[in-house]
């Protein structure tokens, strides 16, 4: 028989403690299982969750083996490089941090937009 879930009341904060509890409570389970057991599973719908949960652990379990191996392969405990704003190369900042001398310029006295709807407008008028 699982024991009960105890919790002390100190200084008769009657709402930490039942906020604790409620905590205690869903760590292990016991609102999920109340949830579950509403309803009647048929068996066969209660064996194709089991399986699925499985599955769902044993690739969580998959995940975090595979995150420590990567850890221990690129020595952990040493630190990343990281760079300041300064000592980044250019292309890696936002351009708003881009130096002017960095960011492309235009020639002069060129202008981007088309100048076919000018002309157009000009021809019609004649």
């Amino acid at each position: 028989m699982p024991s009960p879930l105890e919790v002390e009341v100190q200084d008769g904060d009657l709402e930490r403690a039942f906020k604790n509890l409620k905590k205690r409570m869903a760590f292990e389970g016991i609102f999920k299982e109340l949830k579950r057991r509403r309803y009647y599973e048929k068996p066969s719908q209660e064996k194709k969750r089991k399986k699925e949960e499985a599955e769902r652990r044993r690739l969580k379990k998959m995940r975090r083996f595979e995150a420590q191996s990567r850890q221990r392969k690129h020595g952990s405990g040493r630190p990343r490089q990281r760079y300041q704003s300064s000592d980044r190369p250019s292309s890696d900042r936002p351009t708003s941090e881009r130096p002017s001398s960095d960011r492309p310029q235009r020639p002069q006295g060129t202008d981007t937009r088309s100048s076919s709807t000018d002309s157009s407008s000009t021809s019609s008028e004649s």
